[in-house]
């Protein structure tokens, strides 16, 4: 079997990291977060495997914990939301019966010593999918749409936090689930960015990375089909998947997953918002420890509150121009009020509650 020396993996990689397209099409994925003890192994091994198909997208099972409802590609924010929405309800027959329950939750206060989940096995989250962009300069271009997401992506988080507890306490993160990772350097060449990233990521199960093992003996590197396991492991705030994939935000309550993707779509697919957007996250560019900030402070940061805002309100009319329904745009301005223009996040709901409570 053919074996992979860095260089080989790292050309494979980059050549499969984003394939140019105009943006447009607009996909979305929603975990649901299963309560103790979780799906049985066996059906959770089936749904990984055989991902069954629900009227438009498919769910698979991420861990026992965590089953995931997948959109398709969709001709717009409208198409994308709408059949999500229709397929979230289907999901739900087909894991009853095995004495589970879907939470609303974004993270499990259970304790992984006595549930034997990990905790990063135990966390829910909304990423939207999105094409990668033309191959030239400008706003359409993949690079400035790579930058963009880079840009974006602490400001969404701290907007989206929504995973504050940890075994029932404030643990002094509000995304605990953004807190376990880190937001890597980025360049004007994703495909270099893409490649440095899946190389320097561990191996599932294991204690090294890809890279170093590829550095293995003839006899024992890895092989494409590794390669292939490897990169689906890989899990990035923002991934290069053929198209760009946005996951920095927590799950929220009740449909909030639909201002999720509707705003990442509009920030990004739409040039006027897109370089507004630029713009109000260039203050953050130098901003030290930012990715820290935003999964700990959110939207209390006052820099990351003043960046969300112009963000919002940008996304907000971006909707307007394309004429986004009004029940999606009611949804945005009523987040954007209840939390964005209030400095707050849905974790400091659960907060609130938490403190109440105790």
């Amino acid at each position: 079997m053919f074996t992979l020396t860095e260089r080989a993996a790292r050309l494979l990689v980059a050549d499969t990291a984003l394939a140019p397209a105009r943006p447009g099409f607009v996909g979305a994925a929603v975990d649901l977060l299963i309560s103790e003890p979780g799906l049985p192994v066996s059906l959770s091994a089936s749904l990984a495997a055989e991902r069954p198909r629900l009227r438009h997208g498919f769910l698979t099972a991420r861990s026992p914990r965590v089953v995931v409802v997948s959109g398709p590609p969709s001709p717009g924010i409208d198409a994308a939301i709408t059949r999500l929405a229709d397929d979230l309800p289907r999901a739900l027959p087909l894991i009853a019966g095995h004495r589970v329950a879907v939470l609303e939750e974004a993270s499990d206060d259970a304790d992984p010593a006595r549930t034997g989940v990990p905790f990063t096995a135990a966390t829910a989250g909304v990423r939207v999918g999105l094409e990668a962009g033309l191959d030239e300069d400008g706003m359409l271009g993949l690079r400035r749409r790579w930058t963009l997401a880079h840009a974006l992506a602490p400001v969404l988080a701290a907007a989206f936090a929504n995973s504050p507890l940890r075994n029932g306490r404030p643990t002094g993160w509000r995304s605990n689930r953004q807190a376990l990772r880190t937001l890597p350097r980025c360049t004007a060449d994703p495909r270099t960015d893409w490649s440095n990233q899946v190389l320097g990521a561990r191996v599932a199960g294991t204690s090294r990375t890809f890279r170093e093992w590829t550095g293995a003996g003839p006899g024992a590197r890895p092989s494409v089909p590794d390669l292939t396991r490897h990169l689906e492991t890989v899990r990035p705030p923002i991934a290069a998947r053929r198209h760009l994939e946005i996951d920095v935000a927590d799950r929220q309550p009740g449909s909030g997953w639909q201002v999720v993707v509707a705003v990442t779509a509009a920030l990004l697919d739409e040039p006027r918002a897109a370089v507004q957007a630029l713009t109000a996250t260039e203050p953050l560019r130098t901003t030290p420890g930012l990715w820290a900030r935003a999964t700990r402070d959110a939207l209390t940061d006052p820099a990351l509150a003043t960046a969300a805002r112009a963000c919002f309100v940008a996304a907000y009319e971006s909707l307007t121009r394309q004429g986004v329904s009004r029940g999606v745009r009611d949804s945005v301005a009523a987040f954007t009020e209840r939390y964005v223009l209030r400095g707050r996040c849905p974790a400091d709901d659960v907060l609130d509650r938490a403190r109440a409570t105790s």
